[in-house]
């Protein structure tokens, strides 16, 4: 791989979406991601382009979405020495933040075990079996393999952090993802009312927007007439009109906005042209399911409460509490 012209291949990407709002957008692409690629846009990106690039070429025989932990390869595929080339490859790219995955029996044990948080989504969704995804905030693409596991004709994920875009392709060094495609963009490198997709994730995304409602309704913008959104954020407890305010950090982060009740959210919802609201899950993150590992090494959860009341921040507030909402864009296809 040179470096120095790292580049995406799109052309799968730009066929499936020859025929939607989105066509223009994708034959543009190239050139709307040229200035983000390029090796002085990140200091670090020589570094990860690097790590592909030692990465060995082979191909996976064994592959499985379906998984608790995304598997792709078997150990019995390779030898010790390649596990060796291509854990150490891997580690350059550290931190993993979403997963598991295992890498031809090379345990990838991320900050986040988001098979927990995808267990608890998945069995309220509309089927994703032949549905258009968008995968907003995305992180390294874990969420988006697992929709395509579940049989989305495509999952288009975007999010700005280039280090994730890197660890995506390094797993497509050992498997062609096919259907999903991490990009690294945000919601409003969308034009407007694009109205293509069937699916909208948002998870993790909406506490970090300065303007929550505008960031609705860019998703609501996004779906198609009919389309389902599935959001899940940071709430705290509480009825209808409560909102907090960080002055300051919200568990050692510093870009937390608005974190609401979940009656609040439902409200922002309605107002920002949604129906059949409906919470499917709410309830506090755990020390198991956030926290420092070996391939994630810097401070996680633990970290960001109050030792002597876990149910307080170090900041003293509500400590970490998540919930998950649908909804639907009104009208049909």
């Amino acid at each position: 791989m040179n470096q120095a012209s790292f580049k995406l291949d799109l052309a799968e990407l730009t066929a499936a979406l020859q025929d939607t709002p989105l066509a223009g957008w994708a034959e543009a692409l190239p050139q709307t991601l040229a200035p983000r690629l390029a090796p002085d846009s990140h200091g670090d990106l020589p570094a990860w382009q690097a790590a592909i690039a030692a990465l060995p070429d082979i191909r996976a025989r064994q592959v499985d979405l379906n998984a608790p932990t995304i598997r792709i390869g078997a150990a019995d595929e390779i030898d010790a020495a390649t596990r060796e080339r291509i854990e150490t490859a891997l580690r350059q790219l550290h931190p993993w933040r979403k997963g598991p995955f295992d890498i031809f029996g090379l345990h990838l044990d991320t900050e986040w075990r988001s098979d927990w948080k995808w267990d608890r989504i998945a069995p309220h969704l509309a089927p994703l079996a032949g549905r258009r995804v968008l995968d907003v905030g995305s992180g390294n693409g874990y969420f988006a393999l697992r929709m395509a596991g579940a049989g989305a004709a495509l999952v288009v994920a975007i999010d700005p952090m280039r280090l994730f875009l890197m660890q995506f392709e390094a797993l497509r060094r050992f498997y062609d993802t096919g259907r999903a495609f991490v990009l690294p963009l945000g919601i409003e490198d969308f034009p407007e009312r694009s109205e293509t997709f069937d699916t909208v994730f948002s998870m993790g995304v909406l506490y970090h927007r300065r303007s929550p409602l505008d960031h609705l309704i860019q998703l609501r913008e996004a779906l198609r007439p009919g389309g389902e959104l599935v959001l899940e954020t940071l709430v705290i407890p509480g009825g209808a009109g409560r909102v907090l305010v960080p002055d300051g950090r919200y568990a050692r982060m510093r870009n937390v906005w608005f974190i609401p009740t979940v009656a609040e959210l439902e409200r922002w919802l309605a107002r920002c042209g949604l129906r059949d609201i409906r919470c499917v899950d709410e309830g506090p993150t755990t020390v198991e399911e956030q926290r420092s590992t070996d391939w994630m090494r810097f401070e996680s959860l633990a970290q960001s409460l109050d030792p002597a009341d876990p149910t307080r921040t170090v900041e003293g507030h509500p400590a970490s509490r998540r919930a998950v909402l649908l909804a639907r864009r009104p009208g049909a296809a």
